[in-house]
């Protein structure tokens, strides 16, 4: 096969690793800078450039399209979609999963495991919107935030409500949930392909700190899951409308409860947690459901 990577970076862990996987299995792979590509939307001939030529035709594209570029990369996929080629993940789905407050509304109305969460607009709301969570504590998010940045735990009525104002006030989005105690600081990574759950790690935050994100300092051990949380993790990642997702779950005493479905999971953390070769996993889905057309020779990866 003839693979396209959309990432902005070569040198990623994650891109390096899919690249390589790729290649040991006698694919042909070129990394394309999302942000470098451009397009012709027409109806008889759509078509992409990229620095200065037309790309050439791909069997499968491996979008890594992080969360700041999100309209412009989804954009370049759906020319992709347009023209007919196999993508891991389409843009659909990842505009869903990048929507904190859609995506949760999704995977309510599939009946998906979810911390009671709240959202509201006027700053008149906010007494009976941390009473309709449960009070404090509860953790308040920034719909546009990533790896931990803009989520506040509030563990006070009075702290809570002056967050809450101090986010509205500059006009920000935010939803306020409650706070899972008994998780104690860990999540669950549970990173799917297709319909199954190939590797699980438990991130367990630093002492003093409720977020587990790697990037704040968490650390990270493969771990065994249950029936229950693998079920959950693929209907949630099913909901979205993903064929490859990391979904991130909470242990509650009420089962497990989805925090967020990520459309371009790290395989670093992964990886390394729990020595599996989740790469190759990827591109072995690629071979099962991307059948090779082109017989054109690829061009050099650039």
């Amino acid at each position: 096969m003839h693979i396209a990577l959309l990432s902005r970076n070569a040198r990623l862990y994650s891109t390096r690793r899919l690249v390589e996987a790729a290649e040991n299995r006698g694919h042909s792979v070129r990394v394309i800078d999302t942000l470098r590509c451009y397009m012709n939307i027409a109806s008889h001939r759509p078509s992409i450039h990229y620095k200065g030529e037309e790309l050439e035709h791909f069997d499968a594209v491996v979008p890594r399209i992080g969360a700041s570029v999100t309209f412009y990369g989804c954009a370049v996929l759906r020319q992709f979609e347009m023209m007919g080629t196999y993508v891991l993940n389409d843009s659909v789905g990842i505009t869903r999963s990048r929507d904190k407050l859609r995506s949760l509304q999704l995977l309510s109305r599939k009946g998906i495991g979810l911390p009671i969460t709240g959202f509201a607009h006027s700053p008149d709301d906010i007494h009976d919107l941390i009473k309709m969570v449960g009070g404090a504590p509860l953790v308040i998010k920034l719909l546009e935030g990533t790896q931990g940045i803009g989520v506040v735990l509030a563990e006070t009525q009075q702290a809570a409500e002056s967050v809450i104002q101090a986010f509205l006030g500059l006009k920000a989005n935010i939803m306020v949930q409650e706070y899972i105690k008994e998780a104690q600081g860990a999540d669950l990574r549970c990173f799917v392909i297709g319909d199954k759950v190939v590797a699980t790690m438990k991130r367990q935050a630093v002492e003093g700190e409720f977020r587990s994100n790697l990037h704040r300092g968490g650390t990270a051990s493969a771990i065994r899951i249950t029936p229950e949380e693998r079920s959950t993790a693929v209907r949630a990642a099913k909901a979205m409308g993903l064929r490859v997702a990391g979904v991130d779950l909470l242990r509650s005493n009420h089962g497990p409860v989805v925090m967020e479905v990520n459309s371009s999971p790290g395989l670093e953390g992964i990886e390394n947690a729990t020595g599996k070769d989740v790469a190759g996993m990827i591109v072995e889905h690629l071979e099962k459901h991307a059948a090779p057309v082109s017989k054109a020779p690829p061009r050099p990866r650039g």
